[in-house]
């Protein structure tokens, strides 16, 4: 009978950790798509808690707050984006890989959800820290493995890939503002591109030589 009562008590449980985990996923779905279409500071929790058909103490369960929902927002749109550059960056050639996975980090942007959320308002309601933390988990982590790579199979010279890869993070992230807010995206990608190139050509085996003798 122990047992038994122990085993009810287990499925009790591990129900309502299940009821958990919908009610979370359903509150960040309503709030992406809301804050995607109308923006953060448009969206309204009763907005969010009415999409998502549950109550604003369940929203309070998971979520401290507006703000707080907006960072879990924010974070799962860079994993998303993160999960399909880093795939990109593990392709046989760590040279083509840089290069397609960066173009791919940009041309995300181009979405208009994305681009609301991760860029413009991300930057008027998280603080720097926040977005840095981000940035370095779902962004850097990712560009440094690829440069590792890179730097193994000699396609690159051999570099301290920590401060190289936050610093093309850096150059990424102002390419992604440029390129979300020009009249012409597509020009604007190829336009960066051709500069992350550049850069990257810069760290191929040979030319710090060429540059010294051209000087």
């Amino acid at each position: 009978m122990r047992t038994e009562g122990m085993e009810v008590k287990q499925r009790g449980r591990s129900h309502r950790v299940s009821q958990g985990e919908e009610t979370k996923a359903a509150l960040l779905a309503a709030a992406r798509a809301l804050f995607g279409e109308n923006g953060y500071a448009a969206t309204s929790l009763d907005d969010v808690v009415a999409r998502a058909g549950v109550t604003k103490g369940a929203l309070y369960h998971h979520f401290g707050g507006k703000s707080e929902l907006f960072q879990a927002v924010y974070e799962q749109v860079k994993r998303e984006v993160s999960d399909r550059v880093v795939a990109v960056f593990l392709e046989p050639d760590p040279w083509q890989a840089a290069l397609s996975g960066i173009r791919l980090m940009i041309e995300a942007q181009l979405d208009p959800e994305v681009r609301r959320i991760a860029l413009h308002d991300a930057r008027s309601v998280l603080d720097w820290e926040q977005i840095r933390a981000v940035e370095t988990r779902f962004g850097t982590v990712g560009l440094r493995g690829v440069l590792r790579r890179a730097v193994r199979v000699g396609a690159i010279e051999p570099q301290p890939l920590r401060p190289l890869a936050l610093l093309l993070s850096g150059a990424i992230a102002e390419a992604c503002l440029y390129v979300a807010d020009a009249d012409d995206p597509g020009a604007a990608l190829d336009e960066a591109m051709g500069l992350v190139q550049r850069l990257l050509e810069g760290l191929r085996p040979g030319r710090t030589g060429e540059r010294a003798a051209t000087a």
